[in-house]
């Protein structure tokens, strides 16, 4: 709490500088007035309506990660963590950019396998002291590689703010020139997270250079993909291993949509409460992002302990939400710990896979939707199984927490649902 909850230690330590080549300072590595200015005007673009918006999306995409799921029902186990990360980047760049980039159809997409070599190279640099000095990073293969993934990237979302800011001023023509309310296509036009930044201005009325919206959109891209794609590949892994679990899940989605598999929608997901736990309690044993670093700006006192300014301070999140005393039986997957009644009394620091304080994730809301969402979708039609140990796992403390050998999961169908 005394780290998290300051508004004074909000300076991301030097692990966070090697994002800075392809983020910028945006609104995941910038600190000080610029962050707090950023921060202020992003937060309204995750409004209620929007996420509405958004939710179209996910279910879109959603479907066709179930067609792709249907070939494994009834075969022997497959990594799932590839489908559910080709999904979630689908689902970003339609929601970041509107821009449908199809990873689900096409694995060959040029800027798809540079987001993904781009990520590979900053997590195997901050693992590498002998690769952080710039000049000797260009030196060897991953220096040139990063390069090479950093033009195609930059030029890709470049290329989507341009047509979008050209997109939006033809529609203000035609606005002016029509009193019709089409769009042109006569449909209504989905806005993405850009045409909110387009649009977004400061106290003083200033709008974002093209450069700061790149930040942004840049930064959205890579904290939203990983991030939800290992949180619904962990709840996926442990339901497969809590079977008793996965029933209670089942019985909630049958009581709320039926047997039929139309889309889901706002009120649905309120009422997947059981669901949610669900979600909080494999983010408790899982958190997608491990630990929190931060860099002192001035001294600062835990427990009677002095920490002098300067000295980078981790939060180890995955430690943190294993605390016994707060979490018995820590090891054991149990979602109501999170029911309503369970949850009164604890601490608020004590479980924060989202951080917390000034500097808490600002999509928290947009991730636990579209977990929620992918996972409703997937369990009113299968049945998951997983025979993978913990410490079959290979876990990765990276940035992101990974495992390093894939989430295998067996699918099967549940009788009784109408697919159509």
């Amino acid at each position: 709490q005394v780290i998290l909850a300051s508004s004074k230690h909000i300076e991301k330590s030097y692990l966070y500088k090697f994002l800075h080549p392809w983020l910028g300072t945006g609104l995941l590595t910038s600190t000080g007035e610029k962050w707090r200015s950023r921060r202020k005007m992003i937060t309204p673009t995750f409004h209620f309506a929007i996420l509405a918006d958004f939710l179209e999306v996910m279910n879109e995409q959603g479907r066709i990660l179930l067609e792709k799921l249907e070939k494994h029902v009834d075969k022997e186990p497959f990594d799932v963590f590839i489908d559910i990360t080709l999904c979630v980047l689908d689902i970003i760049c339609e929601t970041a950019m509107g821009k449908n980039v199809g990873a689900q159809k096409n694995k060959d997409s040029e800027y798809v396998s540079a987001v993904y070599r781009m990520s590979d190279l900053i997590h195997v640099r901050q693992k590498s002291p002998w690769l952080w000095p710039d000049f000797l990073y260009m030196l060897f293969k991953e220096g040139k590689d990063h390069e090479k993934s950093l033009k195609i990237l930059h030029n890709f979302t470049d290329t989507v703010i341009a047509e979008k800011a050209a997109e939006i001023e033809n529609t203000k023509q035609m606005k002016h020139n029509t009193d019709s309310n089409s769009e042109g296509s006569g449909s209504k036009k989905r806005k993405a997270f850009l045409d909110m930044l387009l649009n977004a201005t400061d106290d003083e009325g200033n709008k974002l250079s093209y450069r700061d919206i790149r930040e942004e959109v840049d930064t959205f891209m890579f904290e939203g993909h990983d991030t939800t794609a290992a949180a619904v590949s962990w709840a996926l892994y442990l339901l497969g291993r809590n079977p008793e679990v996965q029933k209670k899940v089942h019985s909630e989605l049958d009581e709320v949509f039926g047997n039929t598999e139309c889309p889901v929608t706002m009120d649905d997901l309120k009422n997947l409460r059981y669901l949610d736990c669900v979600v909080k309690e494999a983010l408790r044993l899982y958190p997608s992002v491990p630990m929190f670093a931060r860099t002192l700006r001035e001294d600062c006192c835990i427990r009677g302990h002095v920490i002098p300014k300067g000295v980078n301070v981790i939060v180890l999140t995955y430690a943190l939400h294993r605390d016994p005393e707060i979490f018995p039986d820590p090891e054991e997957f149990k979602p109501e710990r999170f029911f309503p009644e369970n949850s009164k009394g604890r601490h608020p620091y004590a479980y924060v896979p989202f951080s917390a304080g000034p500097r808490n994730c600002i999509g928290q809301r947009f991730a636990q939707m579209e977990e929620k969402t992918l996972l409703a979708l997937i369990l009113r039609r299968f049945w998951v199984e997983s025979n993978q140990s913990p410490e079959d796992l290979g876990m990765a403390g990276e940035l992101i927490l990974r495992p390093n050998n894939g989430i295998w999961i067996k699918l099967k169908r549940r009788p009784d649902v109408e697919t159509e």
